[in-house]
């Protein structure tokens, strides 16, 4: 803190000790003379009554909480990239009732007002006309999209969602600092933080009259259902995909407000109409709740080189056919220099004074602006007029005239004076402190309030609380996500008693009833039969490796006979079918030592193309991308297996005992993510996709499994019998059948043959028969479709096998019979795989690739 820090000196025990403000610099929750403040005073006397241990707690449970929830945030740039978590402080920013009414009636002011800018300048543009606002500010904006002039959305309700970026001045007034209007973002982290503070300070919240955020994502869904003029539409959250910095706000949105999460290539416009991509074939659109840039949403009119957008959605748009929130083109009013005409437009369009104000602007296409600008260059901040807003406050583009050498501010004023309309000038705000907590103790961190605004009618509904960001430096400056910073929740207290609404209440009209339907996008369908494929096979090689585990702690592998079978099985990782001829090719013995290394890579190493590290990143970013089908439950199973493999460090030399308590625990839980999916989760159409990548890579595995070490030689010399029965979880059953050791024919017919096995060939392909015959057509034919015929004619070649005739050797030990129907059922089932993706997956467009395609070209054997 700066040398003009105020320590409060508190008693030993007292969450204030040590507590610095800044003097000249508002604090939430000190007021100058070093007592709280009123409206504080309940919840600090709350937090002093809890256990000291309690409180040191709150923050690592909120820190647990975020990854059970998966909370991210991707930062460009950052290591982490998008497996980033999203950093909250438990410690609450507190807002006392007569300042949020103020608060709120500002900020539907505010909304309404822009709304009849965007409305004017979409439309008549009196505004220029009258001589209200220069025309410099609206031609030259890159924001203003002439193919969207005229496109009226219904009610011309141009803003269906508005933000503001709100700080305090030193005496305590909230001023705006910026508006957000295109696609305004952080509702979804506002609601999380609710959620997760909530869990963490229980007693507290309950006893703190808390006003509710549900109410206005209810006000959200109403009005996008009114939008479309029908009682059941068809809504769609459009998110730029996985990549984007806020794409977990996306998928948490969508699956909170219960609307399919959708890219652009999950869409197409077909005679102006917008249709959804489905199994089942095109949907129709109603509404877009777009959070894509307006300029990459249309390649055809906006912008040629968006591979984000749907091309013609303008067009639709222009015709009445879909409503897109917010419309497009919003983003015009978003421009910095507007701020300096607001009070007039204020006075001209709604017949008020501004509630709630904003620093000070100058734009310096004007003359009077522009000297005032250059006069006062020490005591302003300067940017680009048409620079692109980030995500959340930064002094990116911008310069404080104090900071400018003689020669650079010299620069800049003749720049001023020669293109004005090209910057605008500022004052240079200070930000307030919170308190946060750092270390166990709290101190005042510079802090920002995005507040939120959704029509509903001729009005508009706020959120009573927002997003509240901190900086992580002292900087009073900026508060930027993009650089670090965190957020916390944001509690407005009310005088009486606080209802318990909720989101799932039972609403005054009876929806539409539905069950299964075919509505998922294609998009969604390729990432959940790939999820299903990879989960599947990383337990199977973690099958695999836990077989080894147990061979290695049983046999030291010195004898060549056990060499052999060693190098088999770890051969099968890697490449399952034919391994005799793999290792003959190859042609060398790997020693005991050499085998145990590669044993070793596989669990530990996360540069081995196939081995556990890499297996469990690849299931992790699959279902990244399918986090609105997952209930909550299965993305945190998945999640835990991420973290304890990100964990796990390379180790110089392999301990069987600790490596087989690893890979217990992980088989565990990837068979809770199994035992979710078929107990837990509704019989929809993306189940179904899922279930069916795993049973189609269940079967492609064991038939690899069975043909790798059956066709050749003596399996039951090798041991492989034992090892097939352990990697297939049958060994219960084949001893309740047989009082035997493994048998040959006994042991193919339980694990090629048996429909009643769930780890048999055969059952795998009678549950995708049951699938199949349960997938969309797209004809009316009364005949199979493709894949039942390939299903078909691969059941009955293993129906008609004759398990004894499979058992037999030729006379250089080969089992040719079982090689070629085993050659035959795998290459059955990767055309089985084309088909499906053919017939469900590729039509969305042939020219994109879904990030599950991208890893299913690199890590398919």
């Amino acid at each position: 803190m700066p040398s003009s820090a105020v320590v409060h000196p508190q008693d030993s025990d007292d969450l204030l000790t040590g507590y610095r403000t800044v003097e000249g610099i508002y604090d939430e929750l000190v007021a100058p003379g070093g007592e709280s403040r009123a409206y504080w005073r309940p919840f600090i006397d709350g937090m002093r009554a809890l256990p000291a241990d309690e409180v040191a707690q709150h923050p690592e449970t909120a820190l647990r909480l975020i990854r059970q929830h998966g909370v991210t945030y991707n930062v460009y740039g950052d290591p982490k990239g998008e497996q980033r978590p999203w950093e909250l402080d438990v410690m609450p920013l507190l807002i006392p009732e007569p300042e949020w009414a103020v608060l709120e009636r500002g900020l539907k002011q505010r909304a309404r007002l822009l709304n009849a800018v965007l409305a004017d300048l979409y439309g008549p543009q009196n505004l220029i006309c009258d001589g209200v606002l220069p025309a410099a500010l609206v031609y030259a904006n890159p924001h203003f999209h002439l193919p969207c002039h005229g496109i009226v959305p219904p009610y011309e309700t141009f803003l269906q969602i508005y933000a503001a970026d709100l700080a305090r001045s030193p005496d305590g007034r909230w001023w705006v600092f910026n508006d957000r209007t295109q696609a305004p973002s952080g509702a979804g982290y506002a609601l999380e933080n609710r959620v997760i503070t909530a869990q963490c300070l229980s007693d507290l919240f309950r006893e703190g009259r808390v006003r509710r955020l549900a109410h206005f994502f209810q006000a959200l869904r109403e009005n996008l259902r009114a939008l479309s003029g029908r009682d059941d539409p068809r809504i769609v959250l459009l998110t730029p995909g996985p990549l984007n910095e806020t794409y977990f706000e996306h998928a948490f949105l969508a699956r909170y407000l219960g609307y399919p999460l959708v890219e652009g290539a999950d869409l197409t416009v077909r005679d102006n109409r917008v249709y959804l991509k489905t199994v089942g074939g095109l949907q129709p659109v109603d509404v877009i709740l777009r959070r894509v840039d307006t300029e990459w949403c249309d390649p055809l009119e906006l912008r040629p080189d968006s591979a984000l957008g749907i091309a013609g959605l303008v067009e639709a748009a222009r015709a009445g056919h879909v409503v897109i929130a917010n419309a497009l083109g919003s983003g015009l009013v978003e421009c910095t220099a507007l701020m300096g005409f607001l009070p007039g437009l204020c006075r001209h369009l709604l017949g008020e004074d501004l509630v709630l104000p904003h620093i000070a602007t100058w734009w310096c296409g004007q003359e009077d602006a522009r000297e005032h600008v250059i006069a006062n260059l020490d005591d302003l901040v300067v940017a680009r007029t048409f620079q692109t807003p980030t995500l959340v406050t930064a002094d990116a583009g911008q310069v404080l005239g104090s900071e400018l050498t003689d020669e650079q501010r010299a620069g800049l004023i003749e720049r001023i004076r020669q293109r004005g309309y090209d910057y605008v000038g500022q004052e240079a705000i200070t930000l307030s402190t919170a308190p946060a907590w750092d270390g166990g103790h709290l101190v005042a961190r510079p802090m920002a309030l995005r507040m939120y605004a959704t029509a509903l009618g001729d009005d508009y509904v706020v959120m009573p609380g927002g997003l509240t960001r901190i900086s992580s430096s002292n900087s009073t400056r900026a508060v930027s996500m993009q650089r670090g910073s965190g957020s916390k929740d944001t509690w407005v207290l009310s005088s009486a008693p606080v209802g318990s609404f909720s989101l799932l209440r039972q609403e005054d009209t009876s929806p539409m009833l539905r069950r299964a339907g075919d509505d998922l996008p294609s998009r969604a369908a390729d990432n959940m039969y790939w999820l299903g494929r990879y989960a599947e096979r990383t337990e199977s090689a973690m099958r695999l490796l836990r077989s080894l585990l147990t061979r290695l702690a049983e046999d030291p592998v010195q004898d060549s006979t056990a060499n052999v079978a060693m190098q088999k099985l770890l051969y099968m990782l890697a490449h399952p079918g034919d391994v005799d001829g793999l290792m003959r090719r190859r042609g060398r013995t790997l020693s005991a030592t050499q085998i145990e290394q590669r044993v070793q890579a596989y669990l530990f190493d996360p540069s081995e193309p196939n081995g556990i590290p890499q297996l469990v990143r690849t299931v992790n970013r699959v279902a990244s991308l399918t986090r609105d089908r997952l209930s909550l439950d299965a993305w945190r199973t998945l999640d835990q297996l991420h973290q304890d493999v990100l964990r796990q460090r390379p180790r110089v030399w392999l301990d069987i005992g600790e490596a087989s308590a690893i890979l217990n625990d992980m088989l565990r839980t990837m068979s809770a993510f199994a035992g979710l999916g078929m107990e837990n989760t509704t019989r929809t159409q993306g189940w179904r996709f899922l279930d069916m990548g795993r049973r189609l890579e269940r079967a492609s595995t064991m038939a690899g499994l069975l043909r790798g070490l059956l066709s050749v030689g003596d399996p039951e010399g090798y041991g492989f019998l034992d090892r097939l029965l352990e990697l297939a979880d049958s060994f219960m059953t084949y001893r309740a059948r047989y009082v035997s050791t493994p048998r040959l024919v006994p042991v193919l017919d339980l694990l090629l043959i048996d429909e009643s096995n769930p780890r048999s060939v055969a059952f795998q392909l009678d549950a995708l028969e049951q699938h199949a015959a349960r997938l969309p057509r797209f004809d009316d034919a009364l005949d199979r479709s493709p894949e039942q015929r390939q299903i078909l004619s691969c059941q009955a070649a293993i129906r008609l096998a004759d398990v004894r005739a499979l058992a037999r050797t030729d006379a250089k030990g080969r089992r040719t019979e079982l090689d070629t129907l085993l050659a035959r059922v795998g290459g059955a089932i990767g055309d089985l795989s084309e088909t499906i993706g053919r017939h469900y997956f590729s039509h969305a467009d042939l020219g994109r690739h879904t990030e599950a395609a991208s890893l299913r070209r690199f890590f398919e054997p």
